[in-house]
């Protein structure tokens, strides 16, 4: 089951702010220096950086390393706004500044709680996020949108199911801060969602009633606001959800506690607003991930075998996964630079993360990586920002 350990406690703002100066050693090489002094707000239509247009002041802004984000935050009004907009992940990419970083959800010592932390690369630690508002949830579900990481609903693990949640958090990783956003018009939890044309999509779950849900809602992040559009064509719980080419899939879990688990895949048309289904899909799915344009999924009853569907042709086939550690080793799927990672779920101390990259030429698809979470991986996600 997975868990987030948080805090009701508010996100205090930082006190000291920044004033920036320009100093131009070169016409082609500006560098910014910094002084710590108190300021008032700048004026929300002031230039980003005096004297210079606002594309190269942008430039400049997205140049700095993202460790100082937190702090230059703080500068005006301008660059918080700035900082905080998808404009910045879009100028990162044109100067080749984007890094891809995995952030896992991983299980404390002793089984205690639970704790999101990004995993450090080229032999850098893992680093602890702050720890999200909130009481401990379970049954939740994570979505990036925008290069934030976005966590959905779910019920209050310590009190069970009957305290289903409308919450939703978001967590920036370029300030380093999590934010509440808009609540969902219905609380749910163990349903399926997905990102779609940069929007999210939730789909079915179990109400607050402990009903199966066949109700479907779309956030919107230009409005912050949550919509009820045309729901699913029957209750679906326990589901999953991804999407390709403009379509949202949901997959696996059951109607009902009487009906088994379901291999019909719902697909929602986001250009005609319409579901269709086809019978095609995996049962009592345990990971799953996307990696380019290919759904790869774990099957409860095979954890030594990857599932991967090509929604090209609605086609399926498998993989097995070579044996390292102990045999009952159950994972956890994320991805890394273009390659599939499959996370331990268990506590084993000599395990290497298994990866497997299709693009590999037959034979040597599989390799380990350094990649490790401090803890057993509940779920990963990946940001390019």
């Amino acid at each position: 089951m997975v868990t987030i350990v948080g805090t009701r406690e508010q996100f205090v703002q930082p006190q000291t702010f920044l004033r920036a100066t320009m100093q131009l050693k070169s016409p082609t090489r500006p560098k910014l220096s910094f002084c710590f002094t108190p300021q008032g707000d700048c004026d929300q239509y002031c230039a980003l950086i005096p004297g210079l247009p606002e594309d190269l002041a942008k430039i400049c802004l997205a140049l700095v390393p993202r460790t100082h984000f937190p702090v230059m935050g703080g500068v005006s009004k301008r660059w918080m706004s700035f900082l905080e907009s998808k404009e910045l992940i879009a100028v990162r990419k044109e100067v080749q500044k984007l890094d891809e970083c995995v952030y896992v959800l991983t299980a404390d010592a002793q089984a205690k709680g639970s704790h999101w932390e990004v995993l450090g690369c080229q032999g850098q630690k893992n680093t602890p996020l702050p720890l999200m508002p909130g009481p401990t949830k379970a049954g939740f579900g994570v979505v990036v949108l925008d290069g934030k990481l976005i966590v959905i609903a779910g019920y209050a693990a310590d009190h069970g199911k009957e305290c289903v949640s409308d919450e939703v958090y978001q967590y920036d990783c370029f300030l380093n801060r999590w934010t509440a956003l808009s609540k969902m018009n219905v609380a749910r939890c163990d349903f399926a969602c997905a990102e779609v044309n940069g929007v999210i999509y939730v789909a079915g779950g179990f109400g607050p009633s402990g009903d199966s849900l066949s109700s479907v809602e779309v956030y919107d992040p230009e409005q912050n606001k949550w919509t009820l559009i045309g729901g699913l064509r029957r209750p679906r719980w326990g589901c999953f959800g991804c999407s390709f080419e403009g379509k949202m899939y949901v997959m696996g879990g059951r109607s009902s506690f009487t009906i088994g688990n379901s291999r019909y895949i719902d697909v929602y048309d986001t250009n005609s607003h319409a579901w269709g289904e086809f019978r095609n899909g995996c049962v009592m799915v345990t990971a799953h991930a996307v990696l380019g344009e290919k759904l790869f999924c774990i099957e409860w009853k095979n954890q030594r075998s990857l599932a991967i569907f090509d929604p090209a042709d609605n086609s399926w086939k498998k993989v097995p996964v070579p044996l390292t550690g102990s045999s009952s080793t159950r994972f956890s799927l994320g991805t890394h630079d273009g390659k599939l990672l499959l996370l331990s779920l268990e506590e084993e101390p000599g395990y290497q993360t298994l990866m497997y990259d299709p693009a590999a030429p037959t034979g040597s698809e599989w390799c380990t990586s350094k990649l490790r979470p401090s803890g057993r991986c509940l779920c990963s996600v990946t940001i390019k920002a």
